[in-house]
């Protein structure tokens, strides 16, 4: 019986924590719930209180937010190098950008998604200040070496790296030279391909036409 276990949606942030559980390459058990129904159930409701995923448990431990469980994940299973170690000096490098793109990065796209951009003489109340500011530093995390911590690739880059690629999918994000190629580095990934096959598997089956 596996101590991991992952709850998810095929359509939803679920698919960040399934690149980063192939990655890891522990056995884990799926358990995918739907909107509005299992998702809002009692049972998951006890875990989750927000009624979202992702969510995994792992030997009991609950952990939520698809970064957190990023960040849990690469320093549960440390022999996996998707994290610099405690005292590595790339350490607060691999902090300041994970969580830049949870919660800048995070806030401004759906902002910008939903026409809610603050105007100009109000952004200095907003946390990530403009959204322009906001894209701007991201190209910069990205491109300055192969990867976010230098020549390794961390859990980082791989939640930065799953909102550019949605940005750019649904253009909330500008397709900029730098981005693209990120992008084609950490997606050819074997386990970013493997996560993809899998949830794309789970996907709904389209009505015929």
């Amino acid at each position: 019986m596996t101590s991991l276990t992952f709850y998810t949606n095929p359509m939803s942030r679920g698919r960040i924590v399934r690149w980063m559980l192939e990655e890891v390459g522990e056995p884990y058990e799926t358990i995918v719930l739907d909107y509005g129904t299992t998702m809002k159930g009692e049972d998951f409701l006890a875990l989750n209180p927000m009624g979202k995923v992702p969510t995994i448990v792992h030997n009991g431990i609950v952990v939520t937010e698809a970064a957190a469980i990023c960040a849990y994940l690469a320093d549960a299973f440390p022999e996996k190098q998707l994290a610099p170690p405690p005292g590595d000096p790339r350490r607060g490098t691999y902090y300041r950008w994970l969580f830049f793109a949870a919660g800048p990065v995070e806030a401004a796209v759906t902002a910008k998604a939903f026409g809610l951009l603050p105007p100009a003489d109000k952004s200095a109340s907003v946390g990530y200040g403009t959204y322009e500011a906001v894209i701007d530093a991201l190209e910069y995390a990205v491109s300055q070496n192969p990867y976010i911590c230098g020549d390794q690739f961390t859990a980082a880059d791989l939640y930065a790296g799953s909102q550019i690629g949605w940005g750019t999918m649904f253009g909330t994000i500008e397709k900029r030279p730098a981005f693209m190629d990120y992008l084609a580095r950490i997606q050819s990934r074997p386990a970013a391909a493997r996560a993809n096959e899998i949830d794309n598997a789970l996907m709904p089956e389209k009505p015929a036409s």
